[in-house]
C-alpha cells in the first residue's frame, strides 16, 4: 500500500485507499468546478481539466501562449471559484524578491522587527509575466513552490494550503526577459497552451461581454479551499499498481537516455506525474490508475522538463517530437491492475 510522504519526505502513515465513494463526491466537486471555470473560458476544456488536475495534484501551472487568450482570466476564475485567497504579482525588471515573499520591517511600537508578507502568501498566486523579471527575483519562488514555506531573515513561514503558482509568459515578445531556469521549470507540475478558441467559442466570449464586466470576478465559489485540501490528501489513496509504476519510471529512464536529449526528466518529475495521474484518474470516476492516464499527461507534464541536445536543435527537433517517440517506444503494462 502507498504511503503519504511527511515534512521533509519522510515516510508517514499509510495512505487510505481511495473509495468508490469517495471517487463519486471528488468526481462531482471537479465537475462542478469544470463547469464554471469553462464558462468563463469558452471551449477549452481540456486546459481547464488540466488546470484542475494540477490543482489537485499539488502542483503548479506554467502558462505559455500569445496575449490575450485568456491565461490571466484562467488563473482568475479558478481562484474565484475555489473561494481561497489570491493574489496578483505582476513580475517586472524592478520587481525585488522581497515584494514576492515578504520583508521584516522595524515596528517602533514593539521596539521589534514585524514580518510583512510579500505577494506569495496566498492560495492561487499568479505570476503574470514571471520572465519579465531578473533571475534572482524569480528565484524568490522557488522554496515556496517547492516546500510550501518561506524563508525570510533565517525564520520559516509556512504557507497555508491549498498553495498554487500560476505564472504566465509570452513566448513571442522575449525582447527583454529572462528565461526560466531548468530549476524553476522543473518546479512546474504542467506547462499549458491554451490556444485560439473555435468560431462558435469566440462568438459566444463577445456576448458574454456585451457590458464589459470582468466575468471572472464575478463568479461564486463552488467549493472551499479547505475541501480542495482535503481533496489534494485524499488523492494518495488513488491506486497505482507496481507495473504503472515501472512504466512511469520506463519513461523517465527513456528520457535520459535519448539520443536528441542532454537533460531528461527528474524523479521530482516523475513523482509529479504520479500525482497528476491519480488527481487524473479521479476526476474520471476512477479509483485506480491506468496506462492511458500517464500516456494522456506526459505531454503537459515532461515537455518542458527535458532539453534538446545541441545537435537535435540544428535539426529542429522539438521536445513534442521526442516526448511522443519515448512514449511509443516505452512498452506499455498489459496487466496493470493485477495486483490490487
Amino acid at each position: 500500500m502507498d504511503t503519504k510522504a511527511g515534512p521533509n519526505g519522510t515516510r508517514a502513515e499509510p495512505a487510505v485507499p481511495f473509495a468508490l465513494s469517495d471517487s463519486n463526491d471528488f468526481q462531482a466537486t471537479f465537475e462542478r468546478l469544470a463547469s464554471q471555470i469553462e464558462g468563463v473560458l469558452r471551449g477549452k476544456r481540456r486546459a481547464v481539466h488540466l488546470a484542475l488536475v494540477s490543482l489537485f495534484g499539488e502542483g503548479h501551472l506554467l502558462i505559455e501562449d500569445v496575449p490575450g487568450v485568456g491565461k490571466t482570466l484562467l488563473a482568475k476564475a479558478l481562484a474565484h471559484s475555489i473561494g481561497g485567497s489570491w493574489s496578483r504579482v505582476q513580475f517586472t525588471p524592478d520587481l525585488l524578491p522581497s515584494d514576492v515573499t515578504g520583508i521584516s520591517i522595524w515596528n517602533q511600537s514593539t521596539n521589534d522587527f514585524e514580518f510583512r508578507p510579500g505577494g506569495v502568501f496566498a492560495n492561487i498566486v499568479l505570476a503574470d509575466e514571471i520572465n519579465r523579471a531578473a533571475p534572482k527575483t524569480q528565484s524568490a519562488l522557488l522554496e515556496a513552490m517547492e516546500e510550501r514555506q518561506v524563508t525570510v531573515d533565517s525564520i520559516t513561514h509556512k504557507l497555508a494550503p491549498p498553495f498554487m503558482v500560476i505564472a504566465t509568459q509570452n513566448p513571442i515578445e522575449l525582447e527583454g526577459t529572462y528565461p526560466l531556469p531548468e530549476a524553476q521549470l522543473d518546479r512546474f507540475m504542467m506547462r499549458l497552451r491554451i490556444g485560439y478558441p473555435e468560431r462558435d467559442a469566440e462568438l459566444a466570449i463577445l456576448e458574454a461581454h456585451t457590458d464589459g464586466s470582468l466575468v471572472a470576478e464575478t463568479l461564486r465559489p463552488v467549493t472551499s479551499a479547505a475541501h480542495i485540501a482535503h481533496w489534494t490528501a485524499r488523492l494518495s489513496g488513488v491506486f497505482v499498481a507496481p507495473e504503472v509504476k515501472r512504466y512511469m519510471v520506463d519513461i523517465a529512464d527513456a528520457t535520459r537516455h535519448h539520443r536528441d536529449l542532454m537533460l531528461g526528466v527528474s524523479p521530482r518529475g516523475v513523482i509529479s506525474l504520479q500525482r497528476a495521474a491519480r488527481a487524473l484518474a479521479a476526476s474520471l470516476g476512477r479509483t485506480y490508475v491506468v496506462p492511458d492516464d500517464i500516456k494522456a499527461l506526459a505531454p503537459s507534464l515532461l515537455e518542458h522538463r527535458v532539453l534538446l541536445s545541441p545537435e537535435a536543435q540544428l535539426r529542429s527537433v522539438s521536445t513534442t517530437t521526442v516526448i511522443s517517440s519515448v512514449l511509443e517506444s516505452v512498452a506499455v503494462p498489459a496487466d496493470h491492475l493485477g495486483s490490487k
